[in-house]
């Protein structure tokens, strides 16, 4: 079994930041642990601008914001596994993780930082009526085709939802040419950053609707459009207003969810308002040595922010293990 001061679960901005701050208090034996094939989390995806304006005092593109931090982990040459999954966690701190070449291997850790991000809500949670056709993502998996895979995911897009994600695909798909017809909102304002309404819808004059949703999905094998209606203070749908509007892709930008499977099998006391662990302000569980930040906790606005954040959950884990050691 291998031993650990400190395990790390998730290799995002929240990970690496908590592993830097470690470091700089003392701890020596650290390790990350990223089940993706490399470290910076959801951030590599991310190459739209407005990074690191608190952390750096400069605006970075997701992966320029990723990379500064990558570069103070091996710098400091504290230890990360990639493409390592964890499937479990005892309360007694033992870490199992199925490793790509290794298999499964069981780690011993005197804390854990639980920095495992969020994921976004699925269409099962929206219960629109129609088929199940080809056609429907993700606003964060069609970020992932057009920039990493460099694919499209669709020409006429709607998108369902102005959280950030979607604003910024809304202008990032008109970019590569596609014809975005609409975003559409279901709450009487947006989710989504000022600045992104601006710079995301207004500028390229992609309409937004608000107290609209999308009630119906067209198409059996492909979409072929979507049915939006306006909705009432109730979020009813209105009878009378529906317009039809012709598709090829339907995004779906409704939300974000801490990804807690892990927190749950520790039997962590759960906030029913964030889905996220109830934390001190130590960023400490209510299992003792076990401590939880960024979106994982709660979902943030600002990746500088989850760094800050994080940053404090590294600082209290060091203090544990040290206090431990004595």
């Amino acid at each position: 079994m291998l031993q650990y001061d400190l395990v790390i679960i998730g290799g995002g901005p929240a990970g690496l930041s908590a592993a830097d701050s470690a470091r700089e208090m003392g701890i020596k034996s650290i390790l990350i642990l990223e089940r993706d094939n490399k470290l910076g989390g959801i951030l590599n995806q991310c190459i739209h601008t407005g990074f690191g304006l608190h952390t750096f005092k400069e605006e970075l593109t997701g992966p320029e914001y990723a990379a500064r931090y990558i570069d103070k982990i091996q710098e400091k040459e504290i230890e990360y596994k990639v493409s390592a999954m964890v499937i479990n966690i005892t309360r007694d701190k033992q870490v199992t993780v199925m490793e790509k070449g290794a298999g499964l291997i069981t780690i011993q850790a005197k804390a854990i930082i639980l920095a495992m991000g969020c994921r976004e809500r699925p269409r099962g949670a929206l219960n629109i009526p129609g088929y199940r056709p080809a056609g429907i993502y993700s606003a964060g998996t069609a970020q992932y085709f057009v920039n990493i895979e460099g694919v499209m995911p669709g020409k006429e897009i709607v998108i369902l939802g102005s959280g950030d994600i979607g604003l910024i695909m809304a202008r990032r798909l008109t970019l590569e040419g596609a014809d975005v017809k609409c975003v559409a909102e279901i709450m009487p304002k947006s989710g989504g950053l000022r600045r992104n309404i601006v710079q995301c819808l207004e500028d390229f004059d992609i309409p937004l609707k608000l107290s609209h949703t999308v009630t119906y999905i067209h198409g059996k094998e492909r979409i072929e459009g979507v049915t939006l209606s306006k909705v009432d203070e109730n979020l009813e749908p209105v009878s009378g207003t529906e317009e039809f509007i012709p598709c090829d892709t339907l995004l779906l930008s409704v939300g974000l969810i801490p990804e807690n499977e892990l927190s749950k099998k520790l039997g962590l006391s759960m906030d029913e308002r964030t889905k996220g662990p109830v934390v001190t302000k130590e960023m400490e569980t209510m299992l003792s040595g076990v401590f939880a930040c960024g979106n994982v906790v709660h979902v943030h606005d600002l990746a500088d922010n989850v760094s800050k954040e994080a940053k404090k959950a590294g600082i209290s884990a060091a203090r544990y293990i040290l206090e431990e050691k004595i």
